[in-house]
């Protein structure tokens, strides 16, 4: 460790408008991982629903990595757009309408009749999350004075983001369980021309329509947000300089935003081509594995009582195995989603209590990569196995949301995953604003997160499908395929990005000139 960055003695209070500046970008930040989380969780079902596709079927990769590339891509190319017009008309108005683009599309979404209406709105919704985090963090940056209180209400208001992960996973188990009592979802007439919605009570389109609730308090919130000072002193006085993604490359930034976006681009390559395979792979675990055998038995005994006639019972039957098992692994993926989010979560208010601590950047960074670096491939080679050890359990099934509680060692060990690599993205949002101008601010920011990890590190997804499908992957079945393959992503991309760290620069005393 070394020697700690100078702490105020009296600690400066928040104004009522800090504050509220806080609340709406905490709760940006907390659905920018709700939107974008949800992905993983419904996608099953989705392409089950609209396409009739398992991970058995041969369009499944093509189409899954399509759901996560598409609009990574997508939202990389308009998140850098976002950043540079962040630079030119401020924080406070690109943040709003990017908060209200992503909540819209997600509920949209929820109609979703065929598999490229459903790719649309979810690209769209990936351009909204992209756009907002630059804001976000652009605006806070700026909105302190003082070095230490700026760092630790980035760090603080950054942990929502993990708040969102755990509403989601909260939210869709708590659908799953109460897909019967909801409103059934259907298209007016006048758009019959979309095609018909086949199953009017599915989990993943209420969880899907779910993201529309941050339009909300925004609505009520924005009349009172203040533009970011610091930005709209410099526009009144005409002394705000026009962003250029080429200064982006000038000889005193170029170092920093080649190193920057590659760090950020394995940051998000572990958890898109390791963590977020968890609601594939769960249903690999031999406890999972074992319940679903047993409910496809019972579905199918229950069709043949009912249907006298043979070959009809044969597709009925079939097709409630297929509904069966995607139940299971419904109920069973949001439970190891908490886990990994409740990790994340620790890992953000880890990094927001420390970050004051540490003069450099590089050995704050290392505190969660070198652990990072051994656990989490560990954990994958773990889950590869299938083999739980449960140590405790409880029925909590009267908590809404939730099913069984235990613990057990991979319980423990997606938890520490998480911890140590979702803090990265809390370290990059306290780290990028100090190292860009205020003109430059947005701009480089954006370029880093959405060049580096949504473009380059979210298509780590495809990556592991990819190889998970060739034959001399070890594990059989694909869920232990998926899982060694995630433990190989994670560790060389912790490793690389651990090499990385030894070139990354230390940010300048200001950048607010």
């Amino acid at each position: 460790m070394s020697a700690p960055a100078p702490i105020q003695t009296a600690p400066l209070r928040l104004t009522s408008t800090q504050w509220l500046i806080c609340v709406i970008a905490a709760i940006g930040f907390a659905f920018d991982i709700y939107e974008l989380l949800m992905l993983p969780l419904v996608i099953p079902g989705a392409l089950k629903e609209l396409g009739d596709l398992t991970p058995a079927h041969k369009d499944w990769v093509f189409w899954t990595t399509m759901m996560f590339y598409v609009p990574a891509m997508c939202g990389g190319i308009f998140g850098l757009i976002g950043g540079y017009l962040t630079d030119r008309l401020g924080r406070r108005r690109v943040l709003t309408w990017s908060i209200l683009l992503y909540a819209f599309s997600a509920f949209a979404a929820g109609y979703s009749t065929s598999i490229p209406m459903l790719l649309f709105f979810r690209t769209t919704t990936f351009i909204g999350v992209c756009v907002e985090f630059v804001a976000a963090v652009a605006w806070l940056a700026e909105l302190f004075d003082d070095h230490v209180q700026r760092e630790k209400v980035l760090g603080y208001t950054q942990a929502f983001s993990s708040i969102g992960g755990l509403l989601v996973a909260f939210a869709n188990g708590l659908i799953v369980n109460n897909t019967a009592s909801l409103p059934a979802i259907g298209l007016p007439d006048f758009l019959g021309f979309l095609g018909p919605i086949g199953e009017s009570h599915a989990a993943w389109r209420y969880t899907l329509m779910s993201g529309l609730i941050p339009a909300v308090p925004l609505i009520l919130i924005r009349p009172f947000l203040p533009e970011s000072p610091k930005w709209a002193q410099k526009k009144l006085a005409g002394t705000l300089r026009r962003p250029s993604i080429a200064e982006l490359f000038s000889p005193e930034l170029r170092r920093t935003t080649l190193v920057t976006t590659a760090m950020f681009a394995c940051s998000y390559g572990v958890a898109f081509g390791a963590i977020q395979q968890m609601p594939l792979i769960v249903g690999g675990i031999d406890a999972v594995k074992a319940e679903t055998v047993e409910a496809v038995k019972k579905a199918k005994e229950a069709v043949f009582a009912k249907e006298p006639d043979k070959e009809k019972a044969e597709v009925l039957a079939k097709a409630a195995a297929g509904r069966a098992a995607g139940q299971i692994r419904q109920k069973k993926a949001p439970e190891y989603t908490k886990a990994q989010e409740l990790g994340g979560l620790v890992g953000r208010f880890l990094l927001a209590i420390v970050v004051v601590l540490f003069a450099s950047r590089r050995n704050l960074l290392r505190v969660f990569l070198i652990p990072g670096l051994i656990i989490t491939p560990i954990v994958f080679i773990g889950f590869a196995r299938g083999q739980e050890v449960t140590y405790f359990s409880a029925d909590i099934s009267a908590i809404p949301g939730f099913h069984d509680f235990y613990l057990s060692l991979l319980g423990i060990g997606i938890f520490l995953a998480g911890l140590f690599t979702v803090a990265q993205f809390s370290f990059w949002g306290n780290y990028l604003p100090s190292v860009y101008p205020v003109h430059l601010r947005g701009t480089g920011e954006s370029f880093a997160a959405n060049i580096g990890g949504r473009m380059i590190g979210t298509a780590f997804f495809g990556v592991t499908q990819f190889i998970a499908g060739m034959s001399f992957v070890p594990g059989g079945a694909p869920e232990a395929k998926m899982a060694y393959v995630a433990a190989g992503v994670a560790g060389t991309l912790f490793a690389l990005n651990l090499i990385l760290s030894c070139f990354l620069p230390e940010p300048k005393p200001s950048q607010d000139e």
